[in-house]
């Protein structure tokens, strides 16, 4: 009787397996040989451990690719809790109820698997309209536990969505104060975008003129000087500049900021005194924000060039460039490679022949010694070389590195006089840097060294 030798596989095949001959199988002519499989019943040490992962991976949560996009889960109000989808579906295709009491219902549906689009095919509201109403519920929520006087909050009952959605970048405090001037003034979502974007950009503004007689506290005063703002990119007198004022003079609320609007609009505002001038200089710093130059009513075009490449290229750069035609089609003088857009801030709207010099690292400005703006990144240095000469010992000017054959760099007036430099490439109006996230990162006068 064959005890083939079991290992530790589970099946074992003994193939050719020769019988020696005997007596009773003396007269057969062959033998045949037949395979024989013996399987294991008991398990290895291998099943246990194949078995032992296989458990592993069954109570591991299986790892989804692709997750479709789900809102949060918002609270239905008590009286659509007994809804089917059907029912929803009524209540939002026939706008039923207030646009903040059905928007729980678009949520709901999109957690349940519709797309956008499949429930703006069986509600009629777009895709686009459905973020509108969901961003602008939180919008109103956030007023909501803020306080916000009721009369204020039934404003936006009909058709508020568009209104209180162009305010979902201010934080809470702004958005009550926001919400209060609105219903003040009854403005629509124009307006409110306009009263929004005036909020987000008035702090980038410090330094400009008058900027300190205006509240960053009141959105009124924000909204008008923007409108004042806007009145400096036009001639005076024109009717353009006149109609900016006027829209800053019936958004204002500060008295202080309306004095400065009253001057503006009567002529009577005091032009800057020489001595003022000479002891102070300040140069702005102005950190540019991501879309800010396609918000821009108006623009400015300059050239550019690297402060690497020096005096040479600076001179070469375009100095005339105007705006020609019904559309503004800028001309230059001559081509060049490089060019840049800015927003038409004061400091760059009336530049004789400006130019842009690009510098790699910000640190090599004369900020004070280990300030908070000491920092490495790409800045643009503007400065108008049609003012060449070194009159303030508080002023930038943008002069040759005598430490460098071919660079540019920024010196303060009064070290240039030191030195005997009576003559630069042109003063520096303004310093921008790239966009960020963060819209505080303003500079003041005492970080300049």
């Amino acid at each position: 009787m064959l005890s083939p030798c079991i290992s530790s596989v589970n099946t074992l095949n003994l193939k050719f397996l020769n019988i020696p001959p005997s007596s009773s199988n003396l007269n057969r002519s062959f033998y045949r040989f037949k395979s024989i499989s013996a399987v294991l019943n008991s398990p290895s040490s291998h099943s246990k451990k194949q078995r032992q992962v296989q458990q592993q991976q069954q109570q591991q949560p299986q790892k989804q690719l692709y997750q479709p996009f789900r809102p949060p889960p918002t609270p239905l109000p008590s009286k659509y809790d007994n809804l089917d989808i059907p029912g929803r579906i009524d209540i939002l295709a026939n706008r039923l109820g207030a646009w903040h009491e059905y928007a729980p219902l678009i949520t709901s549906l999109l957690r349940e698997g519709f797309s956008p689009p499949t429930l703006e095919e069986t509600t009629g509201i777009t895709g686009v309209e459905q973020n509108r109403i969901i961003v602008a519920t939180q919008v109103r929520d956030t007023l909501v536990q803020a306080n916000t006087d009721e009369e204020i909050l039934s404003y936006f009952d009909s058709g508020g969505a568009e209104v209180l959605y162009e305010i979902r970048l201010l934080s809470t405090s702004q958005r009550a104060a926001a919400a209060r001037f609105i219903v003040e003034k009854r403005y629509d979502g124009k307006g409110a975008q306009d009263l929004a974007r005036s909020i987000k950009d008035f702090p980038s503004r410090r330094g400009e003129k008058h900027w300190e007689s205006f509240d960053y506290h009141l959105p009124g005063d924000c909204l008008a000087y923007l409108y004042y703002r806007q009145s400096k990119e036009n001639k005076n007198p024109s009717d353009p500049r006149t109609a900016f004022l006027q829209q800053a003079l019936s958004a204002v609320e500060s008295d202080k900021a309306r004095n400065v609007i009253l001057e503006e609009l009567s002529g009577k505002a005091e032009e800057e005194k020489v001595e003022d001038v000479v002891l102070k200089v300040p140069v702005n710093v102005v950190r540019l924000k991501i879309g800010e130059v396609a918000e821009a009513t108006s623009v400015v075009v300059l050239p550019v060039c690297k402060a690497e490449e020096g005096e040479r290229v600076i001179m070469e750069t375009p100095s005339e460039i105007r705006k020609e035609g019904e559309f503004g089609i800028v001309v230059a003088e001559k081509g060049w490679e490089k060019w840049v857009v800015l927003p038409a801030w004061g400091p760059v709207v009336n530049l004789g022949k400006g130019v842009v010099v690009s510098f790699l690292d910000a640190r090599v400005l004369p900020w004070k010694a280990n300030n908070r703006w000491c920092k490495e990144e790409p800045i643009l240095v503007v400065a108008d070389r049609s003012k060449r000469e070194v009159e303030n010992d508080d002023g930038f000017y943008l002069v040759k590195d005598d430490g460098n054959d071919v660079g540019l760099k920024v010196q303060r007036g009064s070290i240039l006089k030191e030195m005997g430099v009576n003559e630069c490439l042109g003063n520096v109006v303004i310093v921008v840097r790239p966009p960020t996230e963060n819209d505080g990162d303003m500079l003041s006068e005492e970080d300049w060294d």
